[in-house]
Protein backbone atom coordinates (compact mmCIF):
# COMPACT_ATOMS: atom_id res chain seq x y z
CA UNK A 1 0.00 0.00 0.00
CA UNK A 2 1.28 3.57 -1.19
CA UNK A 3 0.76 6.01 1.35
CA UNK A 4 -0.84 8.56 -1.41
CA UNK A 5 -3.54 5.91 -2.14
CA UNK A 6 -4.51 5.25 1.26
CA UNK A 7 -7.68 6.74 2.69
CA UNK A 8 -6.85 7.58 6.07
CA UNK A 9 -8.24 11.32 6.79
CA UNK A 10 -5.97 11.98 9.89
CA UNK A 11 -6.69 15.22 11.45
CA UNK A 12 -4.13 17.49 14.24
CA UNK A 13 -6.63 18.61 16.48
CA UNK A 14 -8.76 16.38 19.29
CA UNK A 15 -12.30 16.05 18.48
CA UNK A 16 -14.69 17.88 20.77
CA UNK A 17 -17.06 14.71 21.27
CA UNK A 18 -14.73 12.19 22.07
CA UNK A 19 -14.04 11.87 25.65
CA UNK A 20 -11.07 9.03 26.38
CA UNK A 21 -8.01 8.48 24.91
CA UNK A 22 -8.87 5.56 22.17
CA UNK A 23 -11.98 7.60 21.33
CA UNK A 24 -10.15 10.55 20.05
CA UNK A 25 -6.69 8.54 18.56
CA UNK A 26 -8.81 6.68 16.67
CA UNK A 27 -10.83 9.38 14.75
CA UNK A 28 -7.53 11.48 14.60
CA UNK A 29 -5.59 8.68 13.09
CA UNK A 30 -8.44 8.10 10.33
CA UNK A 31 -9.87 4.75 11.34
CA UNK A 32 -13.44 5.28 12.30
CA UNK A 33 -15.48 8.18 11.65
CA UNK A 34 -19.22 8.73 13.42
CA UNK A 35 -22.45 8.05 11.44
CA UNK A 36 -24.86 8.97 14.15
CA UNK A 37 -24.53 8.66 18.02
CA UNK A 38 -22.76 4.91 18.71
CA UNK A 39 -23.00 4.07 15.21
CA UNK A 40 -19.38 4.26 13.38
CA UNK A 41 -17.85 3.80 10.10
CA UNK A 42 -14.81 1.37 10.21
CA UNK A 43 -12.54 2.99 7.81
CA UNK A 44 -9.48 0.86 6.13
CA UNK A 45 -6.78 1.49 8.80
CA UNK A 46 -8.90 0.49 11.55
CA UNK A 47 -10.94 -2.43 9.96
CA UNK A 48 -7.14 -3.73 9.41
CA UNK A 49 -6.93 -3.59 12.65
CA UNK A 50 -10.28 -5.19 13.68
CA UNK A 51 -9.45 -8.11 11.16
CA UNK A 52 -6.01 -8.22 12.54
CA UNK A 53 -7.49 -9.28 16.27
CA UNK A 54 -10.28 -11.36 14.55
CA UNK A 55 -7.50 -13.55 12.87
CA UNK A 56 -5.94 -14.14 16.52
CA UNK A 57 -9.00 -14.88 17.71
CA UNK A 58 -10.07 -17.50 15.19
CA UNK A 59 -6.71 -19.01 15.65
CA UNK A 60 -6.57 -19.92 19.20
CA UNK A 61 -10.74 -20.89 19.06
CA UNK A 62 -9.71 -23.31 16.26
CA UNK A 63 -7.26 -25.16 18.74
CA UNK A 64 -9.66 -25.84 21.48
CA UNK A 65 -11.69 -27.36 18.50
CA UNK A 66 -14.70 -25.17 18.42
CA UNK A 67 -16.31 -24.56 14.75
CA UNK A 68 -17.06 -21.28 12.94
CA UNK A 69 -20.70 -20.26 12.13
CA UNK A 70 -22.45 -17.12 11.31
CA UNK A 71 -26.25 -16.29 12.48
CA UNK A 72 -28.42 -13.78 11.40
CA UNK A 73 -28.06 -10.40 13.63
CA UNK A 74 -32.46 -10.03 12.19
CA UNK A 75 -33.73 -12.43 14.74
CA UNK A 76 -38.05 -13.61 15.14
CA UNK A 77 -38.98 -12.36 18.19
CA UNK A 78 -40.85 -16.20 18.86
CA UNK A 79 -37.29 -17.51 19.86
CA UNK A 80 -36.26 -14.29 22.31
CA UNK A 81 -40.41 -15.46 23.78
CA UNK A 82 -39.64 -19.04 24.30
CA UNK A 83 -36.47 -18.16 26.52
CA UNK A 84 -38.50 -15.91 28.46
CA UNK A 85 -36.18 -12.80 27.48
CA UNK A 86 -38.49 -10.93 25.19
CA UNK A 87 -40.23 -8.80 27.84
CA UNK A 88 -37.21 -9.30 30.53
CA UNK A 89 -34.15 -7.92 28.43
CA UNK A 90 -35.41 -4.08 28.60
CA UNK A 91 -35.10 -1.26 26.72
CA UNK A 92 -31.19 -2.42 24.75
CA UNK A 93 -32.95 -4.59 23.00
CA UNK A 94 -34.02 -3.20 19.35
CA UNK A 95 -37.41 -4.36 18.30
CA UNK A 96 -38.47 -4.20 15.11
CA UNK A 97 -41.46 -4.96 12.45
CA UNK A 98 -41.19 -6.42 8.93
CA UNK A 99 -43.90 -5.45 6.43
CA UNK A 100 -46.30 -8.12 7.63
CA UNK A 101 -46.11 -6.86 10.94
CA UNK A 102 -43.85 -9.41 12.67
CA UNK A 103 -42.16 -8.89 15.29
CA UNK A 104 -38.39 -9.42 15.47
CA UNK A 105 -35.10 -7.89 17.32
CA UNK A 106 -31.57 -7.04 16.41
CA UNK A 107 -29.54 -9.57 18.35
CA UNK A 108 -27.26 -7.99 20.98
CA UNK A 109 -26.45 -11.90 21.73
CA UNK A 110 -27.31 -15.23 20.47
CA UNK A 111 -28.36 -17.65 22.95
CA UNK A 112 -31.83 -18.70 21.53
CA UNK A 113 -30.75 -18.66 17.86
CA UNK A 114 -28.17 -20.89 18.55
CA UNK A 115 -30.00 -22.98 20.63
CA UNK A 116 -32.41 -23.60 18.12
CA UNK A 117 -30.18 -24.96 15.52
CA UNK A 118 -28.92 -27.18 18.13
CA UNK A 119 -32.21 -28.90 19.26
CA UNK A 120 -33.27 -29.29 15.58
CA UNK A 121 -29.97 -31.32 15.03
CA UNK A 122 -28.73 -32.88 18.33
CA UNK A 123 -30.43 -35.86 19.74
CA UNK A 124 -27.52 -38.14 21.54
CA UNK A 125 -25.18 -37.57 24.21
CA UNK A 126 -22.88 -39.24 21.10
CA UNK A 127 -22.99 -35.99 19.27
CA UNK A 128 -21.96 -33.95 22.12
CA UNK A 129 -20.11 -31.46 23.40
CA UNK A 130 -20.28 -29.15 20.48
CA UNK A 131 -18.66 -25.75 20.58
CA UNK A 132 -19.84 -23.03 17.90
CA UNK A 133 -18.85 -19.38 17.72
CA UNK A 134 -19.24 -16.52 15.44
CA UNK A 135 -17.54 -13.20 14.85
CA UNK A 136 -20.84 -11.08 13.82
CA UNK A 137 -22.13 -7.92 14.38
CA UNK A 138 -24.64 -7.17 17.36
CA UNK A 139 -26.95 -4.01 18.14
CA UNK A 140 -27.74 -3.09 21.56
CA UNK A 141 -29.83 -0.14 21.99
CA UNK A 142 -27.32 2.08 24.34
CA UNK A 143 -28.85 5.07 26.16
CA UNK A 144 -26.00 5.91 26.49
CA UNK A 145 -23.23 5.04 23.66
CA UNK A 146 -19.91 6.77 24.08
CA UNK A 147 -16.45 6.20 24.25
CA UNK A 148 -16.33 5.34 20.86
CA UNK A 149 -15.95 1.87 19.83
CA UNK A 150 -16.28 1.14 23.59
CA UNK A 151 -19.63 1.74 24.32
CA UNK A 152 -21.22 1.72 20.48
CA UNK A 153 -24.78 0.79 19.94
CA UNK A 154 -23.71 -1.12 16.94
CA UNK A 155 -20.25 -3.50 17.16
CA UNK A 156 -18.57 -6.66 17.16
CA UNK A 157 -18.37 -9.47 19.03
CA UNK A 158 -16.90 -12.90 19.14
CA UNK A 159 -19.68 -15.03 20.68
CA UNK A 160 -19.36 -18.69 21.29
CA UNK A 161 -21.53 -21.21 22.74
CA UNK A 162 -21.03 -24.80 23.51
CA UNK A 163 -23.54 -27.72 24.41
CA UNK A 164 -22.37 -30.71 26.61
CA UNK A 165 -24.22 -33.78 28.21
CA UNK A 166 -22.66 -33.94 31.67
CA UNK A 167 -21.39 -30.38 33.99
CA UNK A 168 -17.44 -31.97 34.02
CA UNK A 169 -17.87 -31.65 30.00
CA UNK A 170 -18.74 -27.80 30.41
CA UNK A 171 -16.02 -27.46 33.26
CA UNK A 172 -13.34 -28.97 31.11
CA UNK A 173 -14.36 -26.36 28.06
CA UNK A 174 -14.91 -23.78 30.27
CA UNK A 175 -11.10 -24.21 31.00
CA UNK A 176 -10.30 -24.95 27.16
CA UNK A 177 -11.65 -21.24 26.44
CA UNK A 178 -10.60 -19.29 29.94
CA UNK A 179 -6.96 -20.72 28.25
CA UNK A 180 -7.43 -19.48 25.04
CA UNK A 181 -8.70 -16.25 25.98
CA UNK A 182 -5.81 -15.55 27.96
CA UNK A 183 -3.12 -16.81 25.10
CA UNK A 184 -5.61 -14.21 22.63
CA UNK A 185 -5.31 -11.11 25.05
CA UNK A 186 -1.62 -12.25 25.22
CA UNK A 187 -0.76 -12.41 21.66
CA UNK A 188 -2.60 -9.37 21.24
CA UNK A 189 -0.41 -7.62 23.98
CA UNK A 190 -2.44 -6.64 26.34
CA UNK A 191 -2.39 -7.23 30.44
CA UNK A 192 -5.41 -8.81 30.96
CA UNK A 193 -6.78 -10.11 34.52
CA UNK A 194 -9.62 -13.15 34.75
CA UNK A 195 -12.33 -11.72 37.62
CA UNK A 196 -15.02 -13.26 39.18
CA UNK A 197 -18.04 -11.97 37.68
CA UNK A 198 -22.15 -12.04 38.02
CA UNK A 199 -23.79 -13.54 35.45
CA UNK A 200 -26.30 -10.56 35.18
CA UNK A 201 -28.65 -10.69 32.33
CA UNK A 202 -27.37 -13.72 30.31
CA UNK A 203 -27.64 -16.09 33.50
CA UNK A 204 -25.89 -19.02 34.28
CA UNK A 205 -24.29 -20.54 37.46
CA UNK A 206 -20.63 -19.12 37.22
CA UNK A 207 -18.61 -16.52 35.09
CA UNK A 208 -15.38 -14.73 34.87
CA UNK A 209 -14.85 -11.41 33.07
CA UNK A 210 -11.83 -10.66 31.17
CA UNK A 211 -10.39 -6.91 32.06
CA UNK A 212 -7.70 -4.60 30.83
CA UNK A 213 -6.15 -2.43 33.53
CA UNK A 214 -6.90 0.97 32.06
CA UNK A 215 -7.26 4.38 33.93
CA UNK A 216 -10.08 5.49 31.79
CA UNK A 217 -12.27 2.16 32.29
CA UNK A 218 -15.78 2.32 33.33
CA UNK A 219 -15.44 -0.89 35.52
CA UNK A 220 -14.52 -1.05 38.84
CA UNK A 221 -12.28 -4.09 39.83
CA UNK A 222 -11.29 -5.15 43.51
CA UNK A 223 -8.13 -6.86 44.00
CA UNK A 224 -7.05 -8.22 47.17
CA UNK A 225 -3.68 -7.39 48.32
CA UNK A 226 -3.15 -10.84 49.68
CA UNK A 227 -4.24 -13.65 47.81
CA UNK A 228 -4.89 -11.31 44.81
CA UNK A 229 -8.18 -12.62 44.14
CA UNK A 230 -9.58 -10.05 42.30
CA UNK A 231 -13.58 -9.69 41.01
CA UNK A 232 -16.02 -6.65 39.99
CA UNK A 233 -17.42 -4.73 42.49
CA UNK A 234 -21.09 -7.16 41.51
CA UNK A 235 -19.26 -10.32 43.02
CA UNK A 236 -16.94 -9.40 45.39
CA UNK A 237 -17.25 -11.41 48.36
CA UNK A 238 -16.86 -9.99 52.05
CA UNK A 239 -15.12 -11.33 54.87
CA UNK A 240 -17.51 -11.84 57.79
CA UNK A 241 -17.16 -8.86 60.24
CA UNK A 242 -16.37 -10.04 64.03
CA UNK A 243 -18.35 -7.31 66.07
CA UNK A 244 -17.11 -6.83 69.87
CA UNK A 245 -18.51 -5.32 72.50
CA UNK A 246 -22.07 -5.48 74.73
CA UNK A 247 -25.41 -4.62 73.45
CA UNK A 248 -25.98 -0.47 73.60
CA UNK A 249 -28.25 0.60 76.01
CA UNK A 250 -29.32 3.46 73.51
CA UNK A 251 -32.94 4.36 74.09
CA UNK A 252 -35.40 4.51 70.97
CA UNK A 253 -36.51 8.05 70.18
CA UNK A 254 -38.55 9.41 67.21
CA UNK A 255 -37.51 12.87 66.41
CA UNK A 256 -38.62 14.91 64.02
CA UNK A 257 -36.74 15.48 60.43
CA UNK A 258 -38.24 17.57 58.04
CA UNK A 259 -37.66 17.14 54.75
CA UNK A 260 -35.26 14.40 55.26
CA UNK A 261 -35.96 11.67 52.83
CA UNK A 262 -32.50 10.28 51.94
CA UNK A 263 -29.73 9.26 54.33
CA UNK A 264 -27.34 12.46 53.09
CA UNK A 265 -30.55 14.44 54.58
CA UNK A 266 -30.93 12.88 57.89
CA UNK A 267 -26.75 12.37 58.62
CA UNK A 268 -26.56 16.07 57.73
CA UNK A 269 -29.48 17.52 59.40
CA UNK A 270 -28.61 15.22 63.05
CA UNK A 271 -24.82 16.05 62.50
CA UNK A 272 -24.25 12.14 62.18
CA UNK A 273 -21.98 10.07 59.77
CA UNK A 274 -24.06 8.12 57.23
CA UNK A 275 -22.41 5.24 58.81
CA UNK A 276 -24.69 5.57 62.06
CA UNK A 277 -27.88 5.14 60.27
CA UNK A 278 -29.53 2.43 58.95
CA UNK A 279 -30.83 2.09 54.78
CA UNK A 280 -34.05 0.41 54.24
CA UNK A 281 -35.43 -0.83 51.29
CA UNK A 282 -38.54 -2.58 50.23
CA UNK A 283 -38.00 -4.93 47.29
CA UNK A 284 -40.73 -7.54 45.43
CA UNK A 285 -40.57 -11.14 44.20
CA UNK A 286 -43.64 -11.97 43.05
CA UNK A 287 -46.36 -10.55 45.93
CA UNK A 288 -43.68 -11.33 48.44
CA UNK A 289 -42.12 -7.95 49.87
CA UNK A 290 -38.53 -7.95 51.95
CA UNK A 291 -37.49 -5.41 53.93
CA UNK A 292 -33.59 -5.07 53.42
CA UNK A 293 -31.53 -3.30 55.55
CA UNK A 294 -28.04 -1.79 55.43
CA UNK A 295 -25.39 0.79 57.02
CA UNK A 296 -26.31 4.15 55.23
CA UNK A 297 -22.98 4.31 53.54
CA UNK A 298 -23.08 1.37 51.74
CA UNK A 299 -25.10 -0.12 48.83
CA UNK A 300 -26.99 -3.03 48.26
CA UNK A 301 -25.69 -5.58 45.72
CA UNK A 302 -28.83 -6.92 44.31
CA UNK A 303 -26.99 -9.84 42.07
CA UNK A 304 -25.66 -11.02 45.95
CA UNK A 305 -29.30 -10.42 47.03
CA UNK A 306 -31.12 -12.09 44.20
CA UNK A 307 -28.71 -15.34 44.97
CA UNK A 308 -29.37 -14.92 48.98
CA UNK A 309 -33.33 -15.13 48.03
CA UNK A 310 -32.99 -17.24 44.77
CA UNK A 311 -35.03 -14.91 43.59
CA UNK A 312 -34.35 -13.97 40.09
CA UNK A 313 -37.40 -11.71 39.54
CA UNK A 314 -35.91 -9.73 42.57
CA UNK A 315 -37.10 -5.76 41.78
CA UNK A 316 -37.32 -2.81 43.71
CA UNK A 317 -40.71 -1.93 45.26
CA UNK A 318 -42.79 1.22 43.57
CA UNK A 319 -44.06 3.43 45.46
CA UNK A 320 -47.58 2.42 45.41
CA UNK A 321 -46.29 -0.54 46.30
CA UNK A 322 -44.59 0.69 49.65
CA UNK A 323 -47.79 2.90 50.76
CA UNK A 324 -49.60 -0.23 50.16
CA UNK A 325 -47.09 -1.78 52.90
CA UNK A 326 -48.29 1.50 55.20
CA UNK A 327 -44.71 2.65 54.74
CA UNK A 328 -43.87 6.01 53.57
CA UNK A 329 -40.73 5.93 51.30
CA UNK A 330 -37.48 7.78 53.00
CA UNK A 331 -38.97 6.96 55.95
CA UNK A 332 -38.64 3.38 56.55
CA UNK A 333 -37.43 1.97 59.64
CA UNK A 334 -37.27 -2.39 60.71
CA UNK A 335 -38.76 -1.48 64.24
CA UNK A 336 -42.20 -0.72 65.11
CA UNK A 337 -43.15 -1.84 61.51
CA UNK A 338 -47.12 -1.86 60.55
CA UNK A 339 -46.97 -5.91 59.16
CA UNK A 340 -44.77 -8.31 59.66
CA UNK A 341 -42.25 -8.46 56.69
CA UNK A 342 -39.21 -10.79 56.13
CA UNK A 343 -36.24 -8.56 56.79
CA UNK A 344 -32.75 -9.02 55.67
CA UNK A 345 -29.73 -7.54 57.06
CA UNK A 346 -26.38 -6.89 55.30
CA UNK A 347 -23.54 -8.42 57.32
CA UNK A 348 -21.77 -5.27 58.21
CA UNK A 349 -24.11 -3.82 60.48
CA UNK A 350 -23.58 -4.24 64.11
CA UNK A 351 -26.51 -6.29 65.74
CA UNK A 352 -25.50 -4.43 69.14
CA UNK A 353 -24.73 -0.70 68.23
CA UNK A 354 -27.33 1.57 67.74
CA UNK A 355 -28.61 3.16 64.46
CA UNK A 356 -30.53 5.80 63.54
CA UNK A 357 -33.43 4.50 60.99
CA UNK A 358 -36.88 5.85 59.49
CA UNK A 359 -39.37 6.13 61.89
CA UNK A 360 -42.25 4.30 59.50
CA UNK A 361 -44.46 8.16 59.63
CA UNK A 362 -43.25 11.25 57.58
CA UNK A 363 -40.73 13.67 58.74
CA UNK A 364 -39.35 11.64 61.57
CA UNK A 365 -36.52 9.36 62.29
CA UNK A 366 -35.86 6.96 65.13
CA UNK A 367 -32.33 7.43 67.08
CA UNK A 368 -30.84 4.40 69.37
CA UNK A 369 -32.33 1.59 66.95
CA UNK A 370 -30.31 -1.59 68.22
CA UNK A 371 -30.80 -4.51 65.66
CA UNK A 372 -30.74 -7.19 68.36
CA UNK A 373 -32.94 -5.47 70.45
CA UNK A 374 -35.22 -3.50 68.67
CA UNK A 375 -35.80 -5.89 64.96
CA UNK A 376 -38.06 -8.49 64.87
CA UNK A 377 -36.00 -11.96 63.35
CA UNK A 378 -34.02 -11.27 60.47
CA UNK A 379 -31.63 -13.05 58.38
CA UNK A 380 -28.15 -11.66 58.26
CA UNK A 381 -25.86 -12.22 55.03
CA UNK A 382 -23.19 -10.46 52.95
CA UNK A 383 -25.55 -8.11 50.22
CA UNK A 384 -23.73 -5.11 49.65
CA UNK A 385 -21.08 -3.81 47.24
CA UNK A 386 -17.59 -4.20 48.46
CA UNK A 387 -15.20 -1.49 48.25
CA UNK A 388 -11.53 -0.79 48.53
CA UNK A 389 -10.51 -1.31 52.12
CA UNK A 390 -13.27 -4.07 52.74
CA UNK A 391 -11.51 -7.61 53.66
CA UNK A 392 -11.36 -10.19 51.33
CA UNK A 393 -14.44 -12.74 51.29
CA UNK A 394 -11.27 -15.59 49.50
CA UNK A 395 -8.83 -15.69 52.30
CA UNK A 396 -10.42 -13.09 54.94
CA UNK A 397 -6.93 -11.54 55.44
CA UNK A 398 -5.99 -9.01 52.81
CA UNK A 399 -7.61 -5.74 51.78
CA UNK A 400 -9.55 -4.90 48.71
CA UNK A 401 -7.98 -2.18 46.39
CA UNK A 402 -9.83 -0.94 43.56
CA UNK A 403 -8.40 -0.62 39.68
CA UNK A 404 -10.22 0.97 36.78
CA UNK A 405 -10.80 -1.67 34.13
CA UNK A 406 -12.25 -2.24 30.67
CA UNK A 407 -14.51 -5.65 29.82
CA UNK A 408 -13.32 -7.14 26.87
CA UNK A 409 -14.59 -10.87 27.30
CA UNK A 410 -16.86 -12.35 29.61
CA UNK A 411 -16.82 -16.40 29.83
CA UNK A 412 -20.36 -18.35 31.34
CA UNK A 413 -21.46 -21.15 32.58
CA UNK A 414 -25.37 -20.76 31.45
CA UNK A 415 -26.43 -24.76 32.84
CA UNK A 416 -29.73 -25.55 31.52
CA UNK A 417 -31.61 -22.45 31.24
CA UNK A 418 -31.87 -22.23 28.14
CA UNK A 419 -32.36 -25.65 27.17
CA UNK A 420 -34.89 -26.17 29.61
CA UNK A 421 -36.91 -22.92 28.24
CA UNK A 422 -36.06 -24.14 24.09
CA UNK A 423 -36.60 -27.80 25.13
CA UNK A 424 -33.43 -28.77 23.82
CA UNK A 425 -32.68 -32.43 24.87
CA UNK A 426 -30.95 -35.27 24.77
CA UNK A 427 -30.93 -38.79 25.15
CA UNK A 428 -28.06 -40.01 27.50
CA UNK A 429 -26.48 -43.45 27.51
CA UNK A 430 -30.12 -44.74 29.86
CA UNK A 431 -31.87 -44.15 26.92
CA UNK A 432 -33.48 -40.90 29.01
CA UNK A 433 -34.23 -36.76 27.81
CA UNK A 434 -32.49 -34.61 29.31
CA UNK A 435 -31.82 -30.76 28.93
CA UNK A 436 -28.08 -30.12 27.33
CA UNK A 437 -25.62 -28.29 29.56
CA UNK A 438 -24.84 -25.05 28.17
CA UNK A 439 -21.57 -22.51 28.26
CA UNK A 440 -21.30 -18.91 26.72
CA UNK A 441 -18.23 -17.03 25.98
CA UNK A 442 -17.77 -13.50 24.01
CA UNK A 443 -15.12 -11.36 23.00
CA UNK A 444 -16.02 -7.31 22.17
CA UNK A 445 -13.34 -7.13 18.79
CA UNK A 446 -13.89 -3.45 18.67
CA UNK A 447 -13.77 -2.87 22.66
CA UNK A 448 -10.44 -4.95 22.89
CA UNK A 449 -8.69 -2.79 19.72
CA UNK A 450 -9.49 0.49 21.99
CA UNK A 451 -8.80 -0.87 25.12
CA UNK A 452 -5.22 -2.05 23.25
CA UNK A 453 -4.93 2.27 22.67
CA UNK A 454 -6.00 2.88 26.06
CA UNK A 455 -2.92 0.71 27.25
CA UNK A 456 -0.58 1.65 24.56
CA UNK A 457 -0.46 5.64 23.72
CA UNK A 458 2.13 8.54 24.22
CA UNK A 459 1.64 12.72 23.91
CA UNK A 460 2.17 11.89 19.83
CA UNK A 461 -0.47 9.09 19.17
CA UNK A 462 -1.02 5.20 19.62
CA UNK A 463 1.49 2.72 20.33
CA UNK A 464 0.26 -0.28 18.42
CA UNK A 465 1.27 -3.91 19.33
CA UNK A 466 2.73 -5.11 16.56
CA UNK A 467 0.59 -8.21 16.17
CA UNK A 468 -2.36 -5.35 16.11
CA UNK A 469 -0.68 -2.58 14.11
CA UNK A 470 -2.56 -1.84 10.47
CA UNK A 471 0.99 -1.95 8.87
CA UNK A 472 4.53 -3.04 11.11
CA UNK A 473 6.50 -1.10 9.11
CA UNK A 474 6.10 2.26 7.41
CA UNK A 475 9.02 3.04 5.18
CA UNK A 476 9.18 6.77 4.87
CA UNK A 477 10.66 8.77 1.98
CA UNK A 478 12.18 12.16 3.25
CA UNK A 479 12.03 13.43 -0.61
CA UNK A 480 10.25 11.63 -2.93
CA UNK A 481 11.98 13.96 -5.94
CA UNK A 482 15.45 13.28 -4.61
CA UNK A 483 17.45 11.43 -6.61
CA UNK A 484 17.57 7.14 -6.38
CA UNK A 485 15.26 8.13 -2.89
CA UNK A 486 11.96 6.94 -4.05
CA UNK A 487 13.55 4.15 -5.63
CA UNK A 488 15.45 2.85 -2.58
CA UNK A 489 12.17 3.23 -0.60
CA UNK A 490 9.95 1.12 -3.24
CA UNK A 491 12.90 -1.37 -3.13
CA UNK A 492 12.86 -1.71 0.56
CA UNK A 493 9.21 -1.89 0.68
CA UNK A 494 9.21 -4.57 -1.94
CA UNK A 495 11.55 -6.40 -0.30
CA UNK A 496 9.47 -6.10 3.18
CA UNK A 497 6.23 -7.43 1.42
CA UNK A 498 7.80 -10.07 0.16
CA UNK A 499 8.90 -11.41 3.05
CA UNK A 500 5.64 -11.31 5.12
CA UNK A 501 5.71 -8.14 6.73
CA UNK A 502 2.81 -5.53 6.48
CA UNK A 503 4.19 -2.58 5.45
CA UNK A 504 3.49 0.79 4.10
CA UNK A 505 5.49 2.92 1.49
CA UNK A 506 4.78 6.86 2.39
CA UNK A 507 6.01 8.01 -1.31
CA UNK A 508 3.43 11.69 -0.56
CA UNK A 509 5.15 14.81 -1.17
CA UNK A 510 5.55 17.27 1.96
CA UNK A 511 7.90 17.50 4.60
CA UNK A 512 9.47 14.78 6.67
CA UNK A 513 7.83 16.22 9.77
CA UNK A 514 4.31 16.16 8.12
CA UNK A 515 5.14 12.22 7.33
CA UNK A 516 6.84 11.70 10.90
CA UNK A 517 3.89 13.05 12.67
CA UNK A 518 1.36 10.81 10.91
CA UNK A 519 3.28 7.54 11.43
CA UNK A 520 3.44 8.59 15.17
CA UNK A 521 -0.27 9.51 15.34
CA UNK A 522 -1.21 5.89 13.59
CA UNK A 523 1.42 4.28 15.73
CA UNK A 524 3.22 2.22 13.31
CA UNK A 525 5.84 0.32 15.05
CA UNK A 526 8.65 0.43 13.20
CA UNK A 527 9.65 3.27 10.27
CA UNK A 528 12.38 3.04 7.87
CA UNK A 529 13.42 6.62 6.90
CA UNK A 530 14.69 7.10 3.38
CA UNK A 531 16.87 10.20 4.07
CA UNK A 532 20.22 12.42 3.96
CA UNK A 533 21.67 9.84 5.93
CA UNK A 534 21.34 7.09 3.09
CA UNK A 535 23.17 9.75 0.54
CA UNK A 536 25.98 10.97 2.67
CA UNK A 537 26.74 7.44 4.55
CA UNK A 538 24.15 4.72 2.89
CA UNK A 539 22.80 4.46 5.99
CA UNK A 540 19.30 3.96 6.75
CA UNK A 541 17.55 5.32 9.77
CA UNK A 542 15.10 3.00 11.45
CA UNK A 543 12.94 4.51 14.24
CA UNK A 544 11.16 2.05 17.04
CA UNK A 545 8.31 3.74 17.92
CA UNK A 546 7.51 2.25 21.45
CA UNK A 547 11.23 3.35 22.62
CA UNK A 548 11.76 6.05 20.50
CA UNK A 549 15.16 4.45 19.19
CA UNK A 550 16.77 5.40 16.29
CA UNK A 551 18.89 2.73 14.80
CA UNK A 552 21.88 3.60 11.07
CA UNK A 553 21.39 0.72 9.29
CA UNK A 554 22.78 -0.64 6.40
CA UNK A 555 20.30 -1.79 3.05
CA UNK A 556 22.03 -5.44 3.50
CA UNK A 557 21.11 -5.58 7.11
CA UNK A 558 17.74 -4.05 7.39
CA UNK A 559 15.32 -7.27 6.74
CA UNK A 560 16.95 -9.00 9.62
CA UNK A 561 16.63 -6.43 11.79
CA UNK A 562 13.15 -5.56 11.18
CA UNK A 563 12.71 -9.32 11.67
CA UNK A 564 14.40 -9.40 15.27
CA UNK A 565 12.69 -6.90 15.91
CA UNK A 566 9.01 -8.27 15.45
CA UNK A 567 10.47 -11.75 16.63
CA UNK A 568 11.76 -10.10 20.08
CA UNK A 569 8.49 -8.09 20.56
Amino acid sequence: MRFSQLFAPTLKETPKEAEVTSHQLMIRAGMIRQVASGIYDLLPLGLKVIRKFEAIVREELNKTGAQEVLMPSLVPAELWKESGRWDAYGKELLRVKDRMDRDYCYGPTHEEVITELVRASVRSYKQLPINLYQIQTKVRDEIRPRFGLMRSREFTMKDAYSFHATTDSLDATYQDMFNAYHRIFKRCGLTASAVSADSGAIGGSESAEFMVNAETGEDAILVCGACHHAANVEAAAISTPIFSGSESNAVMTNVETPNCPTIANVAAFLNKEESDTLKSLVLVNGKTATLVLLRGDHELNEPKLRKVLSAPDLRFATDDEIRELGLFKGYIGPQNLPLELPIICDQSVNPNADYIAGANTINAHTTGVVPNRDIPTFKVADIRNAKSGDVCGQCNAGEYDEQRGIEVGHIFKLGTKYSEAMNAVFLDQNGSSKPIIMGCYGIGVGRSVAAAIEQNHDEKGIVWPIPLAPFIVDVIVANPKESDHLGVGESIYKTLVDNNIDSILDDREGSIGFKFKDAELIGFPIQVVVGKGFKESGDLELRIRKSGEALAVKPKALLDTIRNLIDNN
